[in-house]
């Protein structure tokens, strides 16, 4: 058998390189936002620009609410219906990944996601909306990577935050003041 030609490993050695240089850029990202609030996080720049071919002078407005001044009904409400097992995995809901697989399975079709907590912000914060092999990939790292270094509370207050939604629209409304 003959060895690879030099040419073959060179590219494949450039392609490794970029590759670690992406990875590292979301990563320096990751440690970034352990201490900083996010600015404009992906989806919201995507929604923007979307907003803008309607409307050129559409602006993004919000306001970043602390941990200690949301809601704890919002917290517990956000986690029982978003990812019950928040504070027992390390980013991954295996069990509810299957039964999401199960029951698209079953309709034939996309139906149920088993995303959590951690891999709807890492999407939000990132990637894109669009559905593929690749970002799910980059979801799954950026993930991992959020839930290494980032402590729960953290990971919930960012995504209180940025997350689209209806949970952006309640904090809008509460001003960070506690729902009665």
């Amino acid at each position: 058998m003959r060895p690879a030609p030099r040419w073959l490993k060179l590219g494949l050695s450039a392609v490794l390189g970029l590759l670690l240089l992406w990875q590292g850029w979301y990563l320096g990202w990751v440690l970034w936002w352990k201490w900083a609030n996010p600015g404009t996080t992906s989806f919201q720049s995507q929604r923007l620009d979307e907003a803008r071919l309607k409307n050129p002078k559409a602006e993004l407005k919000r306001q970043w609410v602390t941990y200690e001044k949301i809601s704890v009904h919002l917290k517990r409400a956000v986690v029982a219906a978003e990812d019950d097992k928040f504070v027992d995995h390390e980013g991954f809901d295996w069990e509810g990944i299957q039964k999401a697989i199960e029951k698209n399975q079953k309709k034939g079709k996309v139906v149920a996601g088993g995303s959590t907590i951690s891999q709807q912000l890492a999407k939000n914060l990132l990637l894109s909306p669009t559905k593929s092999v690749l970002r799910k990939a980059e979801e799954a790292i950026i993930t991992v990577w959020i839930e290494l270094l980032w402590d729960k509370r953290r990971i919930l207050e960012v995504y209180l935050n940025v997350v689209e939604g209806r949970t952006q629209l309640i904090l809008g409304r509460m001003g960070g003041a506690e729902v009665p």
